[in-house]
């Protein structure tokens, strides 16, 4: 295919430094102003697919296992309404979270008997697609998009979201040149990546694949997106989706001034996601750093009377070309509707993301730790 419009010749990203200037927080400031109050926003590709998402994504990587606590299937569809009833109208999951996909197909046919056709139009479903690195023929690929179309009871996929593990196999193109014919023919509304590089971003788009998002692990310790990701996402178009951003709920009043070293002696990280983001605190600097960022987040979050949580998405949704950000939901189990919509309303001031930049700083550039964006899935 041909190159992509905007890519030629061959654009250099090169790796970002590990602080900010202070005109690159002015301009992040400057954009944030324009997009406080946003709560919904369109991503879309150069060729022109588009979809309109909720900024604030409803994640349900929580319903893969019972690691995160056992729900009752109708519990979680009158769960999903609430979100849904609420303004939080955007879904997140994946062929591989368990029953995911078919608890969306339950709840979009809820939405269409219960519920007034505006409200349905509303709705998305995001879904990834993360197959193992086999020989990708056009067969194989369109019997797992229509597998994630029949679990999702949908004429059409709202967003696939396509994940490769092995860069070493080029079979990545040819699986996302047959996932765009399934978008051409109607099976796929938009194409999306998800912990791509930006590498492999940049290959994508100059073989022609109308790319709207990719779907990668962004927080206030984790900011990797903004090194070379965010550059390249500003000159293509191409929008940010962030997951771990609350980094499980460990940005959160439940883990300030507690020591989860100390058996007992603190909440447990007693979920997979807790346990996963206390590895990226370790390689960011460790729980007492942790601790002084968890402060600063405190006293921004007292100042405008919201929880630390809501500070943390705020402040990622105010980064460079971030589109959305995920929320984790424990359907049926407990919920977080307050607390999400109050980031639409939130408005960090210049003092206050300065203030939360400088304490993410003092951690180390997880860049030189880990690598790019997605490569903690290939080490």
């Amino acid at each position: 295919m041909a190159a992509a419009a905007g890519l030629s010749p061959r654009l250099v990203v090169t790796p970002g430094r590990r602080s900010h200037s202070h005109g690159r927080r002015r301009m992040c400031c400057a954009a944030a102003a324009a997009a406080q109050g946003e709560r919904k926003t369109t991503v879309r590709s150069k060729e022109g697919d588009a979809v309109e998402l909720c900024r604030v994504v409803n994640g349900m990587w929580q319903v893969s296992g019972p690691s995160w606590g056992r729900y009752e299937t109708p519990a979680a569809v009158d769960a999903m309404l609430r979100y849904a009833d609420a303004g939080l109208s955007t879904f997140d999951m994946a062929d591989h979270y368990g029953p995911a996909e078919d608890l969306y197909g339950l709840f979009i046919n809820r939405v269409r008997r219960e519920r007034p056709p505006e409200l349905l139009e509303e709705i998305k479903g995001l879904t990834k697609w993360v197959p193992p690195p086999v020989k990708m023929t056009r067969s194989y690929v369109e019997d797992n998009i229509n597998r994630s179309r029949k679990r999702m009871d949908v004429s059409a996929l709202d967003m696939l979201q396509f994940h490769w593990w092995d860069y070493a196999n080029p079979g990545y193109l040819d699986a996302l040149k047959h996932i765009t014919d399934l978008k051409e023919e109607g099976k796929i509304k938009t194409v999306a990546l998800t912990n791509f590089d930006t590498d492999r971003l940049q290959i994508i788009l100059e073989n022609g694949i109308p790319i709207v998002s990719n779907q990668v692990q962004h927080s206030i310790v984790d900011m990797r997106p903004q090194r070379r990701m965010a550059e390249l996402c500003q000159l293509t178009g191409v929008k940010l989706i962030t997951y771990g951003t609350v980094m499980g709920g460990l940005l959160s009043e439940k883990f300030l001034d507690t020591n989860v070293s100390i058996p007992f002696a603190g909440p447990p990280l007693n979920t997979p996601s807790l346990q996963k983001y206390k590895r990226m605190v370790d390689a960011w600097g460790g729980w007492s750093l942790f601790q002084a960022l968890l402060q600063t987040l405190k006293k921004v979050s007292l100042k405008h009377g919201v929880s630390i949580s809501t500070v943390a998405v705020r402040y990622i949704l105010n980064q460079t070309s971030v589109a959305g950000s995920m929320v984790g939901v424990r359907l049926g189990l407990s919920e977080h509707i307050k607390d999400t919509n109050a980031i639409f309303s939130l408005e960090l001031d210049e003092d206050d993301m300065n203030s939360i930049t400088e304490a993410s700083n003092k951690g180390r550039n997880l860049m030189d730790i880990i690598g790019d964006c997605g490569d903690e899935y290939r080490a």
